[in-house]
């Protein structure tokens, strides 16, 4: 393993101050770990997510202005604890309440749902979304259900713009199972990646092999296969986005009325023939942007040979696996509303517009 680090237990510690250096405008608590935005307007809806370290900038580059209003990382590929959440939600919210905008792995969901109710106690009005994009699979080793991934970025951009709007809690989180619910994203990996405290790749695959579906953590995802162009595999990718069709599932939500759990059923909208897109081409941390441009070249292809516009985009390493070669693909169905809450002003350490 050749990585610049110091000690491998001191990874994440030295990284967040790394970045509250970098980055004045953010403030970086440790002991537990969280980031958060100082210039915290009153009256606004706080959103905070939070996840494993080792997906940079997700999530800790998203915060600032028209994004996130906090971040909690865990350690590598380890869920945050519920002790970060809510020291995160106690020192951002200014009235209007905290939406905890949750990846769909096991301990992120159940560490999140312990925050709700710390929170709550503490007299905070909160809930949660969750974020489950992920087409490869309906369960993997980390979840039940589908994974959250490259959809969690455009959730949170769209949402921190309403946020910044003036958009309620309540609103603020039917807007993100909205976005949700119109999301679709699959991976596709060459290589695995290497996690600091194992000190070797996570999985092993022969010089011809890759993973089709493969998860953020690089879990195993639909199949393993030969290489083949990036135009073959960048059609694959689409067809499993675009075939996949109403997708349901129960979730648990936090009720803000009744301040109880109640279960919720959802069903996807299908992507179709003349729908209008965000088109989000992303690196896995190992992929260069002039493949990236590859894919999305025959991407755009793909989509006009079905009447699909793509009226934004998104390309670059976003959403990561520490250092796997890999990429995935992203599909947001937007209207009106939508697309000019993406268009509206951000300025993060990762995305400024």
């Amino acid at each position: 393993m050749k990585k610049f680090i110091n000690k491998v237990e001191n990874v994440v510690v030295e990284s967040l101050k790394g970045m509250a250096l970098a980055h004045p405008e953010l403030e970086v608590k440790t002991n537990p770990h969280y980031i958060y935005n100082k210039n915290l307007s009153k009256g606004k809806v706080s959103l905070i997510s939070g996840g494993g370290s080792g997906h940079e900038p997700l999530h800790g580059g998203f915060v600032g202005k028209g994004m996130l209003t906090a971040a909690c990382p865990g350690e590598i590929f380890t869920s945050p604890t519920p002790d970060q959440m809510y020291e995160a939600a106690k020192a951002t919210d200014t009235g209007a309440g905290v939406l905890f905008i949750v990846k769909n792995y096991t301990g992120d969901v159940l560490n999140f749902e312990t925050a709700v109710e710390m929170a709550n106690a503490e007299g905070i009005k909160v809930t949660n979304v969750l974020v489950d994009d992920d087409v490869a699979v309906k369960d993997s080793l980390y979840t039940a259900g589908r994974r959250g991934v490259g959809g969690t970025v455009i959730i949170e951009k769209i949402v921190g713009a309403a946020a910044e709007k003036g958009y309620n809690l309540k609103d603020c989180r039917e807007l993100a199972k909205k976005v949700n619910l119109n999301t679709r994203s699959l991976g596709i990996a060459l290589t695995s990646c290497t996690v600091p405290a194992a000190g070797k790749p996570t999985f092993d695959l022969n010089d011809n092999e890759i993973e089709l579906g493969v998860g953020i953590h690089g879990e195993p995802g639909q199949k393993r296969s030969e290489m083949e162009s990036s135009d073959k595999l960048t059609e694959y990718m689409f067809d499993e986005i675009f075939n996949d069709k109403n997708y349901t599932r129960t979730i648990r939500e936090w009720d803000i009325e009744a301040n109880d759990w109640k279960d919720i059923t959802l069903t996807d909208e299908s992507l179709k023939d003349g729908d209008q897109i965000i088109a989000f081409v992303n690196s896995l941390g190992g992929t260069p942007l002039s493949e990236l441009y590859i894919i999305y070249n025959k991407l755009s292809e793909l989509c006009n040979k079905h009447n699909i516009k793509i009226v934004r985009n998104l390309v670059g390493p976003y959403i990561t696996s520490l250092d796997m070669q890999g990429v995935s693909i992203t599909l947001t169905k937007v209207d009106d509303e939508l697309l000019n809450l993406w268009d509206a002003p951000v300025n993060t350490p990762a995305i400024k517009k």
